[in-house]
């Protein structure tokens, strides 16, 4: 296999994560970015349409995106390198996908945990190599909201599994990395 093999690239926002994902497959020929989470909407949210446009158009031109929330079809279809940015967007999407954000804290778990039973073995199987960003949402202040909680412990668990599933993760912390 060319490439990093399977990398999970973790860190709190603006910590360069995305930056240091993208230099890990700059020398691959073929590149699938996928954005696994809602499309951004620029009338409501012009701050988040605005940091999308940015990533996009500092990847290179002869990468292949594609967006939205199916991130394990877009996976099992990916030739080359593959890119996903990021769990987080994709766990909101799942969620959202599901209308599970008021259900039970259990019953939101079991269904992000169906979706992750999905994605692992498509992850494990694809033969090139894969960088995933995620956040890191655990070391900060607990959230005010339930949504917020709910939101921080699924990602906990969902970085823990794919990070299972990875030879590496690296974590990106004021633009300096520290491969774990």
């Amino acid at each position: 296999m060319d490439g990093p093999g399977k990398v999970l690239v973790t860190g709190g926002v603006r910590s360069g994560k995305s930056t240091h994902a993208e230099s890990l497959l700059a020398d691959a020929e073929l590149v699938a970015y996928l954005a696994p989470g809602p499309l951004p909407d620029a009338e409501r949210d012009p701050d988040w349409a605005a940091r999308v446009d940015q990533h996009r158009r500092r990847r290179p031109a002869h990468w292949h995106t594609v967006e939205g929330p199916d991130l394990t079809g877009a996976l099992a279809a990916a030739e080359g390198a593959v890119l996903v940015d990021c769990l987080g967007t994709w766990l909101t999407a799942v969620v959202d996908q599901h209308r599970a954000w008021d259900l039970p804290t259990d019953d939101v778990r079991r269904l992000v945990e169906a979706d992750l039973d999905r994605l692992l073995p498509v992850l494990a199987d694809h033969p090139g190599p894969v960088v995933l960003v995620t956040n890191e949402v655990g070391m900060g202040v607990v959230p005010a909201h339930r949504s917020g909680r709910i939101f921080r412990d699924l990602l906990g668990v969902v970085n823990q599994a794919v990070a299972r599933s990875c030879d590496e993760v690296h974590l990106v912390v004021a633009g300096r990395v520290l491969r774990l």
